[in-house]
Parts: C-alpha cells; structure tokens; sequence
C-alpha cells in the first residue's frame, strides 16, 4: 500500500500506525517529528505531478484544508481519493478508523483506543466560560459555527461566541470582539502563531489562554493527550 496525505493530522495518524505506508506528505505535516517522505507541497496548494510521480494507491484528503478542484485533478489522472469530513470529536474517530483501514490497517491502533478513552471519559466541566477564539489576525479571524477546535473546547467547558455564525470562520473586527464580553480569549499557536508577545495585548482585562494548535485543532494521535494539555492551559489562564 502506498499513500499520500495532504492534512497533516492524517498523516501523522497513519505514520504512527502504519510504518511504511506513508510515501508523501505536504510541507506542513511536521509529524512525527521523523518523518522522512517525499514532500508535495501545501494542503492548499499541492503539487500534483510529484504525488503522481509517487504512484499512490490512495491519497487521503480532507474537505476544509483542501481543494476540490485539485482532489478532482487527482481523480481524472485515476488517483483514488478519501476524503474526510470532521466537525466533531465523535466524527474525528470515526474518520479516524475510516482512513486507517482504507490505508490496510488490521487492527485498531491503540492510541486511537487510548483518545477514544480520554474523551469518553472526560469529567463534566465544573463551570461553562465564554470565549472568543482567534485562529488569525490582521484580519481577525474566529472560530464560528461547526468546526472540529469549536466541539473540543465545548467538551472542555468553553462556549465560543460565535458558535451559531452563519460562516466557520468569520471574520470579525477587534471591536465586536471586545464587545463580545467574552470571559476568557483563547489563542492556538496554529494557523496564526499567537504568543504571549503577539494576541494578548488586543485584549487587555481580558485572562489569555495560550494554547497548542495542534492539540485543539488536529484529529490524530495527539487526540490522545489533548483533555490534560488544553484543560492546564485552560486553567493556567485563569489563575
């Protein structure tokens, strides 16, 4: 089996289950920090004639952080194409099992048992806050209605504001953000790299939770710690 991953939390996923089937990868899967595969470019824009060039019995893709329209290219050039769709927790680890066993997996690797545990199990929160969730700045851009960052912190006790927004990700002044009266501000270091030097000043009053981007927004392994990391940054916020 030979597979193409063009999301990075996919491809660290199928690297830790099946050693030796992942032969490319795009420049932003930075997981597992080994990985030695021929690179293809972004998730936006994949270099299409390398993946060919790889011979893939299945690239695996996803709706948000690809395009149709180079899915459809890999398709026409007689590339099968598996493309997921996660917008919550329960749907990542249904689309979890869907890939690996596309990718020939026999058993249920188990980190995904292990993260399955972690969520099921997961302590109702002792209170509810409300957040916005900045995942861009110049423009500011939040997290909005059904997304994957959006369920994961809901399970953690933060509503987002902008969670019944007409878009997934809207763009929104400052301004409304303040205006918002949000109880927490909470900042992933991807897609936009937040910091403690580059976000928090925007708010000012407001407590600042720097978290990992990985462990908020990526459906893999990383599932598996996730609970403990954002809930301490969560609460390291607060204090």
């Amino acid at each position: 089996m030979r597979v193409v991953s063009l999301v990075p939390s996919l491809t660290e996923a199928i690297a830790v289950s099946l050693p030796g089937v992942l032969v490319g990868a795009t420049d932003w899967c930075s997981h597992p920090a080994d990985l030695d595969v021929t690179r293809v470019g972004g998730t936006k824009n994949p270099k299409l004639d390398p993946i060919l060039a790889l011979a893939p019995d299945l690239v695996v893709a996803n709706e948000e952080e690809n395009r149709e329209p180079d899915l459809t290219a890999l398709r026409e050039a007689g590339v099968e194409v598996l493309v997921t769709e996660v917008r919550d927790v329960p749907q990542a680890f249904r689309e979890l099992d869907r890939v690996l066993d596309a990718c020939g997996a026999s058993v249920r690797p188990r980190w995904l048992d292990e993260a399955e545990r972690a969520w099921t199990e997961l302590p109702l929160p002792e209170r509810r806050l409300t957040a916005v969730v900045p995942v861009w700045r110049r423009p500011w851009m939040v997290l909005g209605r059904d997304t994957f960052a959006g369920d994961v912190l809901s399970r953690l006790g933060v509503d987002h504001a902008y969670a019944t927004h007409a878009e997934r990700y809207p763009r929104v002044t400052l301004d409304e953000l303040r205006a918002a009266e949000p109880e927490l501000v909470v900042l992933p270091d991807e897609p936009y790299r937040f910091t403690a030097a580059d976000g928090p000043e925007a708010f000012p009053g407001l407590p600042c939770a720097l978290v990992s981007g990985r462990h908020l927004t990526w459906y893999g392994p990383s599932l598996a710690e996730a609970p403990r990391v954002l809930a301490e940054a969560l609460r390291a916020a607060l204090r």
